[in-house]
């Protein structure tokens, strides 16, 4: 997030140096573009104009490794999944799936999900973006997809799962995952979630009216909206172990926003809380990409969350619930999962961290201990997603999921371009105006640099990759500039943070002859 609690980073001195990649990568303070962050792609003009001297064979080969270097830092997570069309239950809306992230916090404070759900239909992808600390988050993309799964299975499939747990038998499997060869799992955990997941699907047998199952609006809503109240629960009651305490603690404290999709061969159901996003990328009739989006963010650039937020307080609170774009001063997407620090009264809050046991490691804890200003009518936050659902057209191609630290680099019209173009193979340029054709001679080269910037081929086979090289290293024209990639990855895990946030892409490619064959 970016910088979502107030004396999270720790800025250090103005002086202080940046490590470099390698011994051959000069200092930030020795660029040539460092003014601009722009450059050609040969390296012989930046953007700003000003000429870079050309390099001898020797620096040539030095700066050719470093090109190796900085995609295999890029490619580090990678991941990219083919899904059958048909997998013996039915038909696939989606045809693959690529994902990538690039940690800016140490560790890394965003997570991802990606799943199909083998008792119902569809598939479940997520994004998950922590702040606080990375507890939350992590603990959001190991158990939502489950809460949604279970929501969504008929009363007969849940009868049946109740009947092994009984009899100590292997439960049937809720969803097939798609993990990463990074993915981290709370394993001293693992117990309590499972127990918890059960009296979920023993209230829902409980349920007169669930019969076949909710539909997946409702089991993402219900599901976001549960899985809440169980993390706030469980930093509340004792413990096995002082770890699974500790845990569930900087689970609840911490905070996470969530963007999850449900993919099925009708239309995609998108469930939003935060400022993760989820776009579209449509290809119109002449070839050209178009975005449309399927949630909103939940910050203070939107004016409607806003006033919701306001009209759940006190008049007198109205100027002090949202101050500087943030909540109470101090977060800013304004829905997530934990963060309890807005949500208990302050005595339950103080209840809790006192009957920790003495022996419990509380350096997690000291930020918290901060009471917010103007701490008046709690709650203060909500999960509660937005929802929206989008019936699939033959024009679909993909669906992006990518959290703020991808959309504060480039808008969603941006993204799709880039993935549209990296899809099809084709750069489509606009005819120049007649209006561009009275520009000067310096207005004409800024022009031919744009549309030579659009023309250049992808250096990554994986879609989410390539978002994130363009989001980190695009210069003044849309170029990528080698210069301002490195530089970024060159910044020291401390200083890292201030320049850029933890980014999480997934692009999932849809079927688009599937829905074509259903029309």
């Amino acid at each position: 997030m970016s910088s979502h609690v107030c004396g999270r980073i720790l800025l250090r001195a103005a002086s202080s140096t940046l490590s470099p990649l390698s011994p051959q990568w000069p200092s930030l303070t020795q660029r040539a573009c460092l003014s601009s962050w722009g450059c050609s792609v040969s390296g012989a003009r930046c953007s700003s104009g000003a000429t870079m001297r050309f390099l001898s064979t020797r620096q040539d080969l030095d700066f050719q490794l470093s090109r190796v270097q900085i995609s295999s830092i890029l490619r580090a997570n990678e991941q990219a999944v083919s899904i059958p069309e048909f997998d013996g239950r039915g038909l696939s809306a989606v045809r693959k799936f690529e994902s990538n992230q690039l940690a800016a916090n140490t560790p890394n404070e965003d997570r991802r999900s990606a799943a199909t759900c083998l008792q119902t239909k569809g598939m479940l992808f997520g994004v998950f973006d922590g702040h606080g600390g990375w507890a939350c988050a992590q603990a959001v993309s190991e158990r939502l997809l489950y809460y949604v799964a279970v929501a969504m299975m008929s009363q007969r499939g849940l009868e049946e799962l109740e009947h092994c747990m009984e009899q100590s038998r292997p439960v049937p499997p809720i969803l097939q995952w798609y993990k990463n060869h990074g993915d981290y799992n709370y394993r001293e955990s693992a117990s309590l979630y499972v127990e918890h997941l059960r009296v979920f699907w023993q209230e829902l047998l409980d349920s007169e009216e669930h019969g076949d199952g909710m539909s997946p609006p409702d089991a993402l809503y219900y599901a976001f909206k549960r899985l809440d109240t169980d993390i706030s629960l469980e930093a509340q009651v004792p413990h096995s172990s002082d770890l699974i305490r500790s845990t569930a603690i900087q689970v609840a404290f911490a905070g996470s926003t969530a963007c999850v999709a449900h993919v099925g061969t009708e239309g995609i159901h998108v469930a939003n809380a935060g400022d993760c996003r989820a776009v579209l990328g449509v290809q119109e009739e002449d070839g050209s990409w178009s975005a449309l989006p399927l949630s909103q963010d939940h910050n203070a650039q939107n004016e409607a969350e806003l006033e919701r937020l306001r009209a759940q307080h006190p008049p007198s609170e109205r100027d002090t619930v949202i101050t500087d774009n943030r909540l109470l001063g101090i977060l800013m997407p304004l829905r997530s999962f934990g963060d309890v620090r807005f949500k208990w009264s302050l005595e339950l809050q103080q209840s809790v961290l006192e009957s920790l046991e003495s022996g419990i490691e509380l350096d997690f804890l000291n930020l918290y201990q901060y009471t917010p200003p103007n701490y008046l009518s709690p709650p203060y936050l909500d999960v509660a997603p937005q929802l929206t659902y989008h019936s699939l057209r033959p024009q679909d191609r993909f669906l992006i999921l990518g959290s703020d630290g991808l959309w504060d680099e480039m808008s969603s019209e941006e993204a799709v371009r880039l993935v549209g173009e990296h899809l099809s193979g084709i750069h489509l340029q606009a005819p120049v105006s007649p209006t561009e054709r009275q520009l000067n001679l310096g207005q004409m080269q800024e022009l031919l640099w744009k549309r030579r910037a659009l023309a250049m081929p992808s250096l990554d086979p994986n879609a989410a990759t390539h978002l994130i090289r363009h989001a980190l290293g695009t210069g003044q024209y849309g170029e990528l500039c080698q210069e301002k990639l490195a530089s970024m990855l060159a910044l020291p895990e401390d200083l890292a943070r201030m320049y850029r946030d933890d980014i999480t892409a997934t692009v999932v490619y849809l079927n688009s002859d599937l829905v074509r064959q259903h029309r």
